[in-house]
């Protein structure tokens, strides 16, 4: 899918939670109390927009009711459902920092110059974000996105430096 230029994903919807509509929605963003705080949001495509109502937050994840949502059957629908808003409603980073949507698709190269492959996800399993490096053979490389692994990030020219943790050392 296509989504509109300048959306940044800040969350997605999870399951539905009881009869009347409600669902679970988890926040992608750095501060969880802020997810309420950016208005409406869109599908990937754009073509949807929902107004949520958080009730209550639940571990990491928000009970939300959906505008025009109020049944469990219209809620189970929208499981999986990505929702955007458009970046300049997002504070700016400090240097160093970027959203994850900056990232992917950076070609990564070594301090050298070689050309590792490019960046298609960035994956979190609770100790820091990694980022996940296709390289040409269609493997995977994984690197931690930390000052050890990851030298230059040039959004410009469209390249980050990496060095792979064996080589860290």
């Amino acid at each position: 899918m296509n989504r509109p230029a300048n959306t940044i994903c800040i969350g997605e919807i999870g399951s539905a939670h009881g009869i009347r509509g409600l669902v679970r929605v988890k926040s992608f963003t750095v501060d969880p109390e802020d997810f309420g705080r950016y208005g409406s949001m869109t599908d990937e495509n754009g073509q949807h927009h929902f107004r949520l109502d958080l009730v209550s937050r639940h571990k990491n994840q928000w009970l939300a009711k959906i505008e025009g949502v109020s049944d469990r059957n219209a809620a189970e629908a929208l499981r999986g459902t990505r929702l955007f808003v458009p970046r300049e409603r997002l504070p700016a980073l400090p240097e160093g920092e970027y959203y994850h949507t900056d990232l992917i698709g950076l070609t990564a190269m070594t301090p050298a110059g070689d050309m590792l492959g490019e960046v298609c996800s960035i994956l979190n399993f609770g100790a820091g974000d990694i980022l996940e490096i296709k390289k040409e053979d269609m493997s995977s490389l994984l690197v931690p996105f930390k000052g050890t692994c990851v030298g230059d990030v040039n959004l410009g020219e469209a390249t980050i430096v990496v060095m792979p943790p064996e080589e860290a050392q």
